[in-house]
């Protein structure tokens, strides 16, 4: 009983802590600048509505039919669904981005910690000594790293509390078309879907055969509350650098930790994994393109979460996953639908296209 209690919340606080530290860590550096903007937040309470929670319920719907991992049920996902195997390099899309992603933020973070501790240290070497930390504790247990990944969240965030300075009040501005494909990075990839982490984490939670709601309510809400959470405060002003670091290395370990179980799974060897998560994640040491690696990071978590819609939209039978989401009514499974077959991929493509105007603009 207490085993399954504990199962219902590690989802949840996954997503909240994932979801606070992304945004903290990489919102300025992708151009969303948490402001009081009453236009954009409304905009992005949209996106919140009718891109993250409809894929929420698609990551959780494919867990309760698969009871495997994304990169693994695609081989069955695809077989069931007579498609061609090229739909899999979503699963492949996804694993490679997991450390990606892991590695951003321990080099956005490794950046912020050297120039705030003042001790003469370069940001690379930074970034290889918090690298070795994230790696070295990826072979802590989960709940352990969710522990203490929450602790270093709290202690960030009633520090920002504590030491918050006067901040502008809130206003309105006119809706630019940038805004949409920021607000969609922030719906979505900032909070980690479409990688099959909570996919990933929800297997022991969802073989009940319960009504997916249940799962992937609580999952988007943990999601909603950590960017609202995080929406009054300044990464750069408010929020203590090194205690949001030590909770960013716990964040970075734990993707490494569940990347590595999916190739894992795939039955890969070990050279093979280690080479993906030690090459996704150590590239960022390259240097001089941060700012084209910001936008690959957007650009490729947009890209995983449209293959998703398109092939669970378009390319799965209807009953694949009516029986898995289990909706208590008909028409909320069709509005579900609607959203993954058409609202998604053009709302996506017009982010992507957003998103690629700021880099030639």
């Amino acid at each position: 009983m207490q085993d399954s209690a504990l199962a219902r919340w590690l989802s949840p606080l996954m997503a909240f802590c994932f979801t606070f530290i992304i945004v903290a860590a990489l919102a300025s550096a992708v151009g969303i600048q948490i402001d009081r903007q009453l236009d954009f937040w409304l905009l992005w309470l949209a996106t919140m509505v009718i891109l993250a929670l409809p894929i929420c319920y698609l990551e959780i719907a494919l867990a309760k039919r698969t009871k495997t991992t994304a990169l693994n049920a695609l081989s069955s996902l695809t077989r069931d669904a007579d498609a061609s195997q090229k739909w899999r390099i979503v699963g492949w899309l996804a694993v490679v981005f997991i450390p990606f992603l892991a590695g951003a933020i321990l080099s956005h973070l490794g950046l912020a910690a050297s120039v705030t501790l003042g001790l003469g240290i370069s940001s690379q070497v930074m970034f290889v000594g918090l690298v070795i930390i994230a790696f070295a504790l990826s072979f802590v247990p989960r709940q352990v790293l969710l522990i203490l990944m929450m602790f270093g969240v709290v202690i960030s965030f009633i520090s920002s509390l504590v030491l918050a300075q006067p901040t502008a009040s809130w206003h309105w501005t006119p809706i630019e078309f940038k805004e949409w494909g920021n607000a969609t990075v922030l719906a979505l990839v900032a909070t980690g879907l479409g990688m099959g982490l909570y996919w990933q984490n929800s297997l022991q939670q969802v073989q009940d055969g319960r009504q997916a709601s249940k799962t992937a309510l609580p999952i988007w809400i943990a999601q909603f509350l950590a960017v609202i959470a995080f929406g009054f405060y300044s990464v750069q002003q408010n929020i203590p650098v090194l205690t949001l670091a030590i909770a960013g290395v716990m964040a970075a370990a734990l993707l490494l930790q569940l990347a590595k179980e999916q190739l894992q799974q795939r039955q890969l060897s070990a050279v093979i994994q280690w080479a993906v998560l030690l090459i996704a994640t150590l590239i960022w040491l390259i240097p001089q393109v941060q700012f084209e690696f910001n936008i690959l990071l957007m650009l490729w978590g947009l890209l995983i979460c449209l293959i998703y819609s398109i092939f669970a939209g378009w390319i799965m039978k209807i009953s694949h996953l009516r029986k898995s989401m289990n909706f208590s009514n008909e028409l909320f499974y069709n509005l579900w639908r609607i959203a993954i077959r058409i609202i998604l991929p053009l709302s996506i493509i017009l982010a992507m296209l957003a998103i690629i105007g700021q880099l030639l603009s």
